[in-house]
């Protein structure tokens, strides 16, 4: 008997001749694997109501998922609840011995979800400060900013794998980052040097046209054809190539706060990728209630994250004073806040610093992130009053930041995501 096969199916030929739907077969487990996938979704608790007895890899597996997800307490999936699982305790042997277990088992991208997932319901961070533990984590974003948040509490022993864990991850963002930011900046910033009189390669067709609508011309067809028009450019307006001396100064000003950890690692590679370029003069500033400046230290982002300190309360207002005594060519200048606005100090007093920042001619951005995540919680309130002044807030990826800085350089709209959603 054939069976029926849906449109998309493919059907072949068995050994016996009859028509197989493999598409189906390949679609549909048998009732036994599907119990299986069951077993390893619900945990230990689910075996007498599946039916099905873990061996092998597939035990192995469900051993390390137990320990950090097994435990009192029903949780999201069938598993058990926030509490310690006897399965993973906090002796650095054992969790050493499951960090290499789950490295063994699952995809890096599901590594470094259970590595955050350990570090946040086990209270493992203090594990962190142990090299040997070091050695063993997945490093990601994630992890770089759970060790700055250490950083004060590491013992000298540990500060050197931390180092090297912290440098693993920013040579591989600076590898994913740099060459487009070089490349987007670089353009942005030839275009920005406007000349009168330029010559023929560098003339900027759109800003030429635009600049010389009023000088269209209608001319009469001949013999019956119909009319054409034209612009007559008597402005020509070109760009510039680019030059060894600094055309535009960027300020970045990156909140600290224990919210904002992977917005500062991103911010602080962005940093040093931006002060590589002479025509940019770049200066970076972390603050909570205090302000520092890490310029000095621009030429490694490494140094940079460790001269950070995440945590802390906020004064957007003192940094912002701060940056606005440093401006010294405001038409020439991009000031970009990357804080979730949660403000300490004279809200008040921070509006109006960025008021009169934009009324001098400053590009002002305001980013609530600067990561992967999207918008983490933030004050509404002061996003809307800086969206009022024209400082629009609002999350940006690290491939989306290139095209929001060129747009600043240029002076030109922000390439804001999801627009109508914005504060």
């Amino acid at each position: 008997m054939t069976a029926h096969a849906p449109e998309h199916a493919t059907q072949d030929d068995d050994e016996t001749g009859e028509t197989v739907d493999t598409e189906t077969t390949r679609a549909r487990p048998t009732d036994g694997e599907r119990m299986r996938r069951w077993r390893m979704v619900l945990g230990a608790d689910s075996a007498e109501s599946t039916g099905c007895t873990l061996t092998g890899q597939d035990a192995a597996m469900d051993g390390a998922l137990d320990a950090l997800y097994g435990g009192g307490g029903k949780k999201p999936g069938g598993r058990g609840g926030g509490g310690r699982s006897a399965g993973l305790g906090a002796a650095a042997p054992s969790v050493a011995r499951w960090l290499g277990d789950i490295r063994t088992y699952f995809p890096s991208s599901v590594v470094q979800v259970m590595q955050r997932d350990a570090i946040d319901r086990l209270g493992l961070s203090a594990l962190l400060l142990e090299p040997e533990m070091l050695e063993a984590v997945e490093a990601d974003v994630h992890l770089v900013g759970t060790l700055l948040s250490l950083n004060k509490a590491m013992p000298e022993t540990t500060k050197e794998t931390a180092r090297a864990v912290v440098r693993k991850v920013v040579d591989d963002l600076e590898k994913r980052l740099e060459s487009r930011t070089r490349a987007t900046l670089t353009g942005a910033l030839d275009r920005s040097a406007r000349i009168s009189r330029p010559r023929h390669r560098d003339i900027d067709w759109d800003r030429t046209i635009r600049a010389n609508l009023k000088n269209y011309l209608t001319i009469p067809g001949a013999d019956g054809e119909e009319a054409t028009g034209t612009v007559v450019p008597e402005r020509l307006i070109g760009y510039g190539r680019a030059s060894r001396s600094v055309k535009k100064d960027v300020i970045l000003c990156i909140d600290q706060s224990g919210s904002m950890a992977a917005s500062v690692v991103y911010a602080s590679v962005f940093g040093a990728v931006l002060a590589s370029m002479r025509t940019l003069a770049t200066r970076l500033v972390v603050f909570d209630t205090a302000v520092v400046d890490l310029t000095d230290q621009l030429d490694d982002p490494v140094d940079v994250l460790f001269g950070t300190q995440l945590g802390g309360g906020t004064d957007i207002n003192r940094a912002l004073a701060y940056c606005q005594s440093k401006i010294t060519r405001p038409a020439d200048t991009v000031v970009v806040l990357i804080s979730d606005l949660y403000e300490g100090g004279i809200r008040d007093e921070m509006l109006k610093r960025v008021a009169a920042m934009k009324a001098s001619g400053v590009q002002f951005v305001t980013l609530l992130a600067l990561s992967d995540e999207g918008a983490p919680a933030y004050d509404h309130e002061h996003a809307a009053a800086l969206g009022a002044l024209g400082a629009p807030a609002f999350a940006c990826t690290p491939d989306l930041f290139p095209d929001i800085m060129a747009a600043a350089i240029e002076k030109r709209p922000l390439p804001i995501p999801d627009k109508e959603a914005q504060p």
